[in-house]
């Protein structure tokens, strides 16, 4: 335990310690959290459904009807007339055959990419991917290599060094910590160049982006040939839990015979499902959520351009500031804190060392007023203090 204490000090001397906090209402752009009111700017709830009236009752008529939980895994009995009306409206809304729900994003991707590698196998994937997809590849067991971020001459030439067995190209859709676009009309087509499978991890473009909130794909007009195999989650713009995949009649049956962590866990409760059917009509039927949040980050970005702060290249709700150091992004973060902001400070590992940052996401419930005390707040930052 001695040298558990030890590593734990050096994390705190580096900047890197990470502490929970307690909110002590639902999610929503006002929070009280750690007993403070705040303005909250860190959320994933994009499109504002996870304290939603009609997505709220919805889950309160399921857990009527099904009760609490779903008392085991999907093939014993824990699949109910709730999960399978979800997965065929998540199929339809992605204009897939088939969706196979899981209980969470990263155990989504680990199944997927276990189920479909192995040992002889080949996966490339950006770097700035998300930790599950990284993890996934490691757990398969299959050769893992990762090329320069949204770089296709990088990935080009790796695939033309390489040779036998499957070859799988994974991405994330939107980059969850730069709010960038993976390039997906290219790596499709250079997908398909070499026979490779083209997974997309769209977590953060799923609802945002896209027709009826189609997600990255739809915004660049890709279907099923471009990307056989997408991820999606649940608990971001949808506003619930857990996270599903989307692909052909074969794909799914294979996940369902070989994907571990779809077998071998509990069944998301089926009062989750129904919330989930009923949020995503909403965010399918009501635009105006998507028009809010595009309006939002337009105003926020030229205001933050006229402050002369080291905005991304950024077009989603994630819009992050560029601090540099760890120490640097903590500072920033307290200050905003100090102003009644709940901004989180993002440092490595989940960035690259030297891109520690501020991550502001909006919420198509944040009003005018909400976006110009940030504002406000950004344009009071100071750099750290020795």
């Amino acid at each position: 335990m001695k040298r558990l204490v030890e590593e734990l000090d050096l994390r705190r001397e580096a900047s890197l310690y990470r502490s929970r906090r307690v909110a002590e209402s639902p999610q929503q752009p006002e929070m009280r959290i750690d007993g403070r009111r705040l303005l909250a700017f860190c959320s994933n709830d994009y499109l504002g459904l996870a304290n939603h009236p009609d997505v709220v009752r919805a889950m309160q008529q399921g857990a009527a009807e099904y009760g609490a939980g779903s008392g085991a895994a999907h093939l014993i009995n824990g699949h109910t007339a709730a999960h399978h009306a979800l997965e065929e409206e998540l199929a339809e809304f992605t204009a897939r055959p088939r969706a196979l729900l899981f209980s969470t994003g990263y155990m989504a991707n680990l199944g997927v990419i276990s189920a479909l590698m192995g040992r002889g196998d080949r996966i490339y994937e950006d770097r700035l991917n998300h930790a599950s997809l990284i993890d996934g590849g490691l757990l398969s067991r299959a050769k893992l290599l990762r090329y320069q971020h949204a770089e296709l001459g990088s990935l080009q030439s790796q695939l033309e060094s390489g040779s036998g067995g499957r070859v799988l190209v994974a991405t994330d859709g939107v980059f969850s910590m730069d709010g960038d676009l993976a390039p997906l009309p290219a790596l499709g087509r250079l997908a398909q160049d070499y026979h490779a499978w083209l997974m997309v991890d769209d977590a953060h473009g799923l609802g945002v982006l896209g027709a009826e909130g189609g997600g990255t794909l739809s915004h660049f007009g890709l279907g099923l040939e471009d990307a056989p195999i997408l991820m999606g989650t649940l608990g971001k713009a949808f506003g619930t839990f857990g996270a599903f995949v989307a692909g052909s009649d074969e794909l799914i049956e294979t996940l369902i015979q070989q994907a571990r962590s779809y077998i071998y866990t509990t069944a998301l409760p089926s009062a989750v499902a129904e919330a989930t059917r009923v949020s995503l009509r909403i965010a399918r039927q009501e635009s105006w959520r998507r028009e809010r949040l595009n309006k939002l980050i337009q105003r926020f970005r030229e205001g933050a351009s006229s402050l002369g702060l080291p905005l991304m290249d950024s077009l989603t709700p994630i819009q992050p500031i560029l601090a540099g150091s760890s120490a640097q992004a903590i500072a920033w973060s307290r200050q905003l804190e100090g102003k009644g902001m709940l901004v989180s400070a993002i440092r490595p590992p989940t960035v690259p060392d030297g891109s520690a940052r501020l991550r502001i996401t909006f919420n198509a419930n944040h009003s005018d007023r909400h976006l110009e005390r940030l504002l406000d707040a950004l344009a009071g930052l100071r750099g750290e203090s020795a």
